[in-house]
């Protein structure tokens, strides 16, 4: 199915709409409570949502230069896969990263699983951000490792302060949708 990058948006946030924006009370990831939890993973692990994802975010990172893509388990995973995949496909490969919530305490002990990122320019992603607390964390293991974050990119920004925070400590910051996009649309 060849979509325009209009349409995929489109698509992308009413798969959103209708399957990952849950109401109720809610304690998130950062420990704030909230009346709606985004689901993101419900739509990034089907297989429609995880082509649109991947479509759309790789449209927004087209002009950005940068080496792999990457971010925390377990939210960036099926984002960071189907970046791959799909920059494969489109001819323009794409190497991926995990970053785990902590090392390994066998084998390797590594913290980081995939692509090597030691001198490599990268791309952060993340699906719902809140503080930017997790994301900050992944850009912290990135630098340790030899990576430098060139951008961050989540699928949904909740606007609670995670972008300025990033901003600014100086990174560039861009969400696909925000929470206003899925509850004001």
């Amino acid at each position: 199915m060849q979509l325009n990058i209009e349409e995929c948006r489109m698509r992308l946030l009413n798969l959103l709409k209708d399957k990952a924006l849950l109401f109720g009370t809610f304690i998130l990831g950062s420990g704030k409570e909230s009346s709606y939890y985004l689901d993101e993973r419900v739509v990034t692990l089907s297989s429609e949502g995880a082509y649109l994802t991947a479509k759309v975010m790789l449209d927004m990172l087209k002009e950005v230069k940068f080496d792999a893509i990457g971010g925390m388990t377990l939210a960036a995973d099926p984002i960071v896969s189907a970046i791959s995949v799909i920059s494969y496909i489109d001819g323009k490969p794409i190497n991926g990263f995990i970053v785990r919530k902590e090392s390994k305490g066998h084998g390797t002990g590594k913290i980081i699983e995939g692509s090597t990122i030691k001198g490599l320019k990268v791309v952060i992603v993340d699906g719902t951000m809140t503080t930017g607390a997790s994301v900050l964390k992944t850009i912290n293991v990135v630098k340790n490792e030899g990576g430098e974050v060139v951008k961050v990119l989540v699928l949904i920004d909740r606007l609670e302060g995670g972008k300025e925070a990033l901003q600014s400590k100086g990174y560039d910051v861009a969400s696909v949708f925000t929470r206003d996009d899925l509850l004001n649309s």
